[in-house]
């Protein structure tokens, strides 16, 4: 099957993914092989060497840019890889524009890490296109933005970003993890490139840790495939088939997910002991009009401020049944899991305050179980932290 013409949902199942040509396997195989035999010296079908491709992880690849409207899809082996190999792409001296409500451990990349080798990285709000324009400098080269974003759910207009990063000759990376292709595409509305922690809802089922970068710059999707390979921290065949196969039944999860997420929010809105819900969907939310211009829907997010602060939160979460208390998001299960002290421990207490991030913030991953069941486990929750 051609993978140009067809619904996203289709897409999934089929992207990338022909019978295989010696067998006729429907499924695509799991090619374990770190070395693949030459003719002659240098001549080789399609692989040589697994770090520099395997047809497994090309599948993938294939799947994931059919998915984003991309032309290169890049495969890591985290989303942290994927992060740290756009970043190799930049030079000593180079600026970086990053939202301030970003991924602990994007953050930590940023701050720590990358800081060492000369560049410089900063934090702001980007909710005010106008401020983002202020904040460029003449050597900013990348414009970096969650949206969603993690954990406060800030919408981020997109197609805005882009053309002010346009403008100053900067590339524009939105992490679009929490969203995933099946609600938004950033790269339809002029970003540059599309990063994804794949162990999140593309692959589903919280077994897998990977990462991808998509874009359909030329010259960036080179630049990305020789520090691939060159850095190699690729993901190995058997990752790429699980992500393969979790993402054949991402349409019909996302779907879920969504519905589930909006029943929460509603029980949530009206609880007496829940301050303030941050979730896209509800029309009190900032960034409401936007995510409704730029996605298809809300997500299966949800942050809130639990009244009581940290004594109320962890016995909240100590005291939840269906929900499991554990850091990560986008599988079958639901998870529940504290921002302050599990996901954005690396971000300084005095960032998150300014944040939001205080130590009441709860956030949900809402899952596939029984909406029910969930609803009742919140309960279980809010009647453990009423008593704390």
């Amino acid at each position: 099957m051609k993978d140009e013409g067809h619904r996203l949902e289709t897409l999934c199942i089929h992207a990338g993914q022909h019978p295989d040509p010696t067998h006729g396997a429907v499924m695509t195989p799991i090619v374990l092989a770190s070395t693949f035999a030459q003719k002659s010296p240098g001549q080789y079908e399609a692989y040589d060497y697994s770090r520099a491709g395997n047809p497994t992880r090309t599948a993938l690849e294939g799947c994931l840019a059919a998915l984003e409207g991309a032309k290169h899809g890049v495969a890591f082996g985290s989303g942290c890889a994927a992060t740290t190999a756009i970043l190799l792409g930049l030079r000593t001296g180079d600026h970086v524009l990053c939202g301030d409500d970003v991924y602990g451990g994007t953050f930590r990349i940023f701050d720590k890490v990358m800081k060492q080798w000369g560049l410089e990285a900063t934090f702001m709000d980007m909710s005010d296109p106008a401020m983002v324009k202020a904040a460029m400098r003449p050597n900013t080269r990348l414009v970096w933005l969650e949206t969603p974003s993690n954990p406060m759910l800030k919408i981020i207009d997109i197609a805005a970003i882009a053309q002010i990063a346009k403008n100053a000759g900067a590339q524009i990376c939105v992490d679009n993890t929490f969203a995933t292709p099946m609600l938004q595409r950033p790269l339809d509305l002029g970003a540059t490139m599309v990063v994804h922690s794949t162990t999140k809802y593309l692959n589903g089922h919280s077994d897998v840790i990977g990462g991808a970068v998509l874009t359909s710059d030329d010259a960036l999707g080179d630049k990305l495939h020789f520090l691939q390979k060159s850095v190699g921290g690729v993901p190995s065949p058997f990752d790429c088939y699980m992500v393969l196969r979790g993402l054949k039944t991402l349409g019909v999860r996302m779907k879920q997910h969504v519905s589930s997420a909006r029943t929460l929010v509603d029980r949530l809105v009206k609880h007496k002991q829940v301050e303030r819900v941050f979730y896209p969907g509800l029309t009190t939310h900032e960034g409401h009009e936007i995510a409704a211009r730029q996605m298809k829907g809300p997500g299966g997010m949800i942050s809130f401020e639990l009244a009581g602060g940290l004594p109320a939160a962890k016995a909240f979460l100590e005291s939840l049944r269906v929900f499991v208390c554990a850091e990560s998001l986008g599988g079958v299960e639901s998870l529940a899991e504290h921002p302050a002290i599990m996901t954005h421990a690396s971000v300084p207490a005095d960032v998150r305050k300014t944040l939001g991030i205080g130590d009441g913030l709860i956030r949900l991953s809402v899952g596939l179980e029984d909406e029910g069941d969930l609803a009742d486990d919140l309960d279980r929750g809010f009647q453990a932290a009423a008593k704390a």
